[in-house]
């Protein structure tokens, strides 16, 4: 499966390298040029980036695309696109997530309801050095613990009905209550299983600040 990196313009105080293409969307097109990482595709509207910081942008990219800055989808959706258009096999983990503008954030977090990201949501996590969020369809899953987190949380989109198995704190038919996020969990030494009845869930796996 081909591994590619994206680097969105949140904080990128945590990153890694072991990847076959790295695709920097706006100002993580600067992180790359700064850190000496290769920019296979480089895509945005570039309204963060001064003229001179763009011109190097353009130098530097195998493919540079760059789109309107008024559209429908935000920068780093375009790019998710574009890169399973050309790579529907493709597994990619989004750096630079989070960190910056709020209303960015919470559009990366939701990033599968855009329609044509739905299909490849189990494609792409959103990663950073106290976080990892990923994306499940509707049904049934069962996850491992990361190696360095603490504790998991699970939210379902919409209302759809979510129940929790193995984990410190379980989500049966028998307690259920509704709420948006089901946070602070934990693993006890077993993958946790989980169910969501529609849509799809967002599961957290997170850790404390050193």
């Amino acid at each position: 499966m081909t591994k590619i990196a994206l680097f969105a313009g949140g904080d990128l105080d945590y990153f890694t390298r072991d990847f076959d293409y790295f695709v920097g969307v706006d100002r993580g097109c600067i992180f790359l040029l700064q850190n000496h990482l290769p920019m296979d595709f480089a895509i945005g509207d570039f309204d963060s980036v001064s003229d001179q910081e763009l011109e190097a942008i353009k130098a530097a990219a195998e493919d540079f695309i760059v789109v309107p800055a008024e559209k429908e989808d935000t920068d780093t959706e375009l790019a998710l696109k574009t890169i399973f258009q050309h790579f529907a096999q493709a597994e990619v983990t989004v750096f630079g997530a989070f960190g910056g503008r709020l209303d960015h954030t919470l559009a990366n977090i939701f990033l599968p309801s855009n329609p044509d990201l739905t299909p490849f949501m189990r494609q792409f996590h959103l990663r950073d050095g106290q976080n990892l969020v990923e994306f499940f369809p509707s049904g049934q899953h069962c996850i491992e613990q990361e190696a360095g987190m603490a504790y998991v949380s699970f939210m379902a989109d919409s209302d759809a009905h979510l129940t929790i198995q193995d984990a410190k704190y379980e989500l049966s038919e028998k307690n259920f209550f509704q709420k948006k996020i089901y946070g602070s969990n934990e693993f006890i030494g077993k993958p946790i299983c989980f169910f969501v009845s529609s849509g799809y869930a967002v599961v957290i796996q997170t850790k404390d600040r050193n």
